[in-house]
């Protein structure tokens, strides 16, 4: 008979044929092959989701590498309640705020939205434009309160779902929908000149 928590390791790995359970029963027997293909498979998301909450590259690189170091030492206590992918997250998120407890919160990086602001190549009046968007945007993020921004970059630049984003966070799936929309009104509001 499987546990829930067998299910959920099961669920299909999202770039490849290897499912996120079998490489973490391979990690947890010392398989660090396995580990590896866990740290491809989420590693660079997790490093754009600390270099957002931390700011520095450095800072971020320093963050991921204690969440991956906390995620080998911890992988035989995994129980499975959430995903693979949601435990690594929390594990980033508590690394980036016990850097925050350190020092001040930074902006969040340009690169994170380079997607947001369309090719403007070629247009010097445009190009100035979008730079003027990006530190808006990055300065409406920075202000907002840490719940707040942290569920927003989950959302909106991460893709996770709700129930993913209350998992990471610790938080009930109600309050990820309320910090999201108090999040985007602020958010609106700072930003209701480039509409």
């Amino acid at each position: 008979m499987s546990s829930s928590a067998d299910l959920l390791e099961d669920a299909p790995a999202p770039d490849g044929p290897v499912t996120d359970g079998t490489l973490l029963r391979a990690a947890r027997l010392g398989d660090q092959g396995a580990f590896a293909q866990i740290v491809d498979r989420y590693g660079p998301g997790m490093f754009r989701y600390a270099r957002s909450l931390v700011g520095q590259e450095q800072d971020a690189g320093d963050v991921l590498q204690e969440a991956f170091v906390s995620a080998w030492k911890n992988l035989p206590s995994f129980r499975g309640d959430s995903s693979l992918k949601t435990w690594l997250y929390r594990l980033v998120h508590r690394r980036a705020m016990d850097h925050h407890r350190v020092r001040r919160p930074v902006p969040v990086v340009d690169e994170v939205f380079a997607e947001v602001v369309a090719d403007v190549s070629g247009d010097p009046v445009r190009q100035a434009e979008s730079r003027e968007l990006l530190a808006d945007l990055r300065r409406a993020l920075a202000g907002l309160p840490e719940t707040q921004r942290a569920c927003w970059l989950l959302r909106e630049v991460e893709g996770m779902s709700y129930q993913d984003i209350g998992e990471t966070l610790g938080l009930p799936v109600g309050s990820v929908r309320g910090q999201l929309h108090r999040g985007r009104t602020t958010l609106a509001e700072r930003m209701s000149r480039w509409r």
